[in-house]
């Protein structure tokens, strides 16, 4: 199995921006497709981002598109999310996950592993 852990996560203005970044410990990186996850209070788990095992597919949600980037460090174990042009709409809690399917899926319920989140809060 995988550990994963989130860093990154703060408190900012409309139009900041943020990295978050999840480490990976424990199996083979290259083995997972990587993905982004964010919950706000009284809603659901919603898909952000996905990333294939060398990277060669990404997937982004329609509100994110444009503004976020997701890439990943198979030599460092780290996969990223670079948060541009932030809205406060994007205020959630931010998990990464992992899973080792054949193709890059959205849906939470495919990902086995899934790190303990970071804060994130746009306010002015």
């Amino acid at each position: 199995q995988v550990q994963l852990s989130e860093s990154g996560g703060g408190l900012v203005q409309p139009g900041d921006s943020l990295r978050l970044s999840c480490a990976a410990a424990g199996r083979t990186f290259t083995m997972y497709n990587l993905a982004w996850f964010r919950q706000s209070p009284g809603k659901e788990r919603e898909f952000v981002a996905a990333i294939s095992r060398y990277s060669v597919t990404t997937k982004y949600t329609d509100s994110v598109k444009g503004r976020f980037t997701i890439s990943r460090d198979n030599a460092k174990n780290t996969m990223y999310l670079q948060m541009n042009s932030l809205k406060p709409e994007d205020t959630a809690d931010y998990y990464c996950a992992a899973e080792n399917s054949r193709v890059v899926t959205t849906t939470p319920q495919n990902y086995d592993y899934w790190g303990q989140g970071t804060q994130v809060t746009i306010s002015s």
